[in-house]
């Protein structure tokens, strides 16, 4: 078990990673005996997402700028582990690391917070949607095309800010982050998996350290294994088609009735549906079903096309 007197975590000093790095300690000072208040030391650590956070991610180098930072001071040993929403992780991954430990993962449904109250559906034609996400910007013209987007990057409190000052008709953003940070009476919306299949990952906490530490072992109590099974299966199909955190890309995993479900969305940037499929199998055969989706998406699309949607040569606002 654990033997060292402080365990050292690096996370992003925002509010939505101090309230994950919080849930994670009170959950395993409640489960692990050897835990207490006493066993942790927090080091806040900017991120390359976080410095250039007026830019678009996917022209600066993709949601993985949120983690990197973070890996390498567990790669130098400056922090032991590091706490990471797992939709931040890209699909390739340093193979040096591993996430040890996953959070149970609450709604991963994407929300709509709008100064109307009314819901995307109703909202006056012409309304500016804020988001800073490609695969949300292509939902929205898939959903609605006669709504403009603008790009919204920072934190949750800064979009709300934004919103609130009539920069914004209306923003979308994960109803996991603002129930973590008790925001959740902002939402005017929940938005349906139907034309919103959230990103992989979302919902999800995953803690990360060096491969082989004792941390795995020391952890698994607190350990969500459907979260865990859920998860790999997601990142088995982005993996398989090669596709990054810039793409237009949904997958959702959910375990029901002892089977796994895991459904699958591609679009094009100008918000065509080009790729939407799902399959079942048992838990644990999750990674391989995820494979066989990707290669699915690779013989209907072609892998030129799917790698040519990692790239969004226009801007990113749209104007109908």
């Amino acid at each position: 078990m654990i033997n060292q007197d402080k365990i050292t975590i690096g996370i992003r000093d925002s509010k939505l990673s101090k309230a994950q790095t919080e849930e994670f300690i009170l959950h395993a000072e409640k489960s692990i005996k050897e835990i207490n208040k006493n066993s942790f030391d927090i080091k806040f650590i900017k991120t390359s997402g976080d410095i250039h956070n007026a830019k678009r991610l996917d022209k600066i180098g993709g949601k993985g700028l949120f983690i990197k930072e973070i890996e390498e001071r567990i790669l130098s040993n400056e922090v032991d582990i590091g706490v990471h929403s797992m939709k931040d992780i890209p699909a390739d991954c340093n193979e040096n690391l591993e996430i040890f430990c996953y959070m149970n993962r609450l709604d991963n449904s994407d929300v709509l917070i709008s100064n109307s109250q009314k819901s995307l559906a109703n909202l006056d034609s012409g309304s500016v949607i804020g988001t800073s996400s490609v695969r949300r910007r292509a939902q929205i013209i898939n959903f609605r095309k006669d709504l403009k987007i603008k790009l919204l990057r920072g934190n949750v409190d800064t979009r709300v800010k934004k919103l609130r000052n009539k920069e914004y008709d209306a923003i979308i953003l994960a109803h996991a982050g603002l129930k973590r940070l008790n925001m959740e009476s902002e939402i005017s919306e929940t938005l349906s998996h139907k034309y919103f299949l959230p990103a992989a990952g979302q919902g999800a906490v995953g803690i990360q350290s060096k491969v082989n530490s004792k941390f795995r072992e020391s952890f698994k109590n607190i350990n969500d294994e459907q979260t865990e099974i859920t998860i790999a299966a997601e990142r088995s199909f982005l993996k398989s088609i090669k596709a990054n955190c810039n793409s237009p890309v949904s997958v959702y995993a959910k375990i029901k009735n002892q089977k796994l479900i895991l459904k699958c969305q591609i679009l094009s940037h100008n918000g065509t549906l080009i790729f939407d499929e799902s399959m079942s199998c048992m838990p644990n055969e999750g990674q391989v079903v995820g494979r066989e989706l990707g290669i699915n998406a690779i013989k209907n699309l072609g892998q030129d096309t799917i790698n040519k949607l990692d790239n969004l040569e226009d801007d990113f606002n749209y104007t109908p």
